[in-house]
């Protein structure tokens, strides 16, 4: 998985990689990241990118023509590339997208705006899709880059040292995931389930989906509607 990061702050974002499994999905070659600049491709002397907005409004607004070029010319280099623009006004990305491009993406481009956003007529020339990370705006597109970078190498095989460990996470059922708990068995007065420690894993796992129940229920209550609505459909079948 190859992914490539259109944007004006390169260095804001290198550090992400610089640590632990991501850092070691790179050493194996199971990811790579690299980054391209606009202002490379500004033919304007003084590298400028951003412009006044048509119609009126404050801020600025990012041209169309260095990012078209460079845009352009990526896909020359490769033609399979899958460009996502980072938006608030897009659709959510969910577990489900992380999935789904992991799986049949080799090459993903994320262009993240700055400023009052880019010239809109870059977004219908390039983009393969548009994605929001939560209904908030940012200062730029580099987060959410980052965000969906991390949920989609998560999912490369191999980027995990124990792949089992993604069934169980929240989002890959409609279910939360159950609370987790690590040695001591008390703490603060505060003791894990009884029913962790007996090694009854068949009695586990009926604990953990009650919780996760009680926890979609509590933080979640759209998906645990959802849920439970899914439940009675299939139970009707049979």
């Amino acid at each position: 998985m190859r992914f490539t990061f259109v944007t004006l702050f390169w260095p804001l974002m290198a550090g992400y990689f610089e640590d632990s499994i991501l850092k070691r999905a790179i050493a194996k070659g199971l990811i790579s990241v690299d980054s391209r600049n606009p202002r490379d491709y500004t033919k304007d002397r003084h590298r400028k990118v951003d412009d006044t907005m048509a119609g009126g409004g404050a801020g600025m607004v990012m041209m169309a023509q260095p990012l078209d070029d460079l845009l352009s010319k990526m896909k020359e280099e490769s033609p399979d590339m899958h460009v996502i623009f980072t938006s608030p006004v897009a659709k959510p990305f969910t577990q489900a997208d992380a999935r789904r491009l992991a799986s049949h993406k080799k090459h993903i481009v994320f262009v993240s705006g700055r400023y009052e956003g880019i010239d809109e007529r870059i977004v219908e020339l390039h983009a393969d899709e548009l994605f929001s990370i939560g209904d908030y705006v940012l200062t730029g597109g580099e987060l959410p880059s980052l965000v969906m970078a991390d949920a989609i190498s998560r999912i490369v095989p191999g980027v995990l040292g124990n792949a089992d460990s993604i069934e169980s996470e929240s989002f890959e059922s409609m279910l939360l995931e159950a609370p987790s708990f690590t040695r001591p068995k008390s703490f603060h007065n505060l003791s894990i389930p009884s029913e962790y420690l007996k090694g009854n894993h068949s009695k586990i796992n009926a604990l953990k989906k009650r919780l996760a129940l009680a926890k979609t229920k509590y933080f979640r209550p759209e998906r645990y509607l959802k849920f439970t609505q899914r439940e009675c459909d299939e139970k009707s079948i049979y």
